[in-house]
């Protein structure tokens, strides 16, 4: 089964997640893919990915995801946080990272773990 990996950025690390994704863009190109809204406008204009795009963030985007996820429709999730900016959804963000421990789903919260978390995965494909 192709995994199936949730793609979020903060606004000062989309373009981190854009470098990212184009560093894996042909491994992301075999999965499926859901971003929340911004982010994965990006990804399928600068990149050409196939994406599935939930709200933005703080409009519920990360809730959405969050909900797939409980319904084991996500696999992974690679979620570029920007930790010196406050979030005014910080409670989703919050309950989202929650949902990944409590589900066992790896959650990669900064661009270091994102490439351990997507190598593991090209290499079990």
């Amino acid at each position: 089964m192709k995994p199936r990996i949730a793609l979020i950025a903060h606004d000062k690390k989309k373009d981190d997640m854009i470098a990212l994704a184009r560093e894996y863009r042909d491994f992301l190109l075999t999965c499926t893919l859901s971003a929340t809204g911004t982010t994965g406008g990006r990804l399928i204009d600068e990149l050409g990915l196939h994406v599935t795009r939930m709200h933005s963030g703080p409009v519920g985007g990360d809730l959405q995801i969050g909900a797939r996820l409980v319904d084991g429709e996500i696999d992974c999730v690679i979620f570029l946080r920007d930790p010196m900016t406050p979030q005014p959804h910080e409670p989703d963000i919050n309950a989202l990272v929650r949902a990944c421990d409590v589900h066992n789903v790896p959650c990669a919260t900064n661009v270091s773990t994102a490439h351990l978390v997507l190598s593991q995965l090209m290499r079990e494909e």
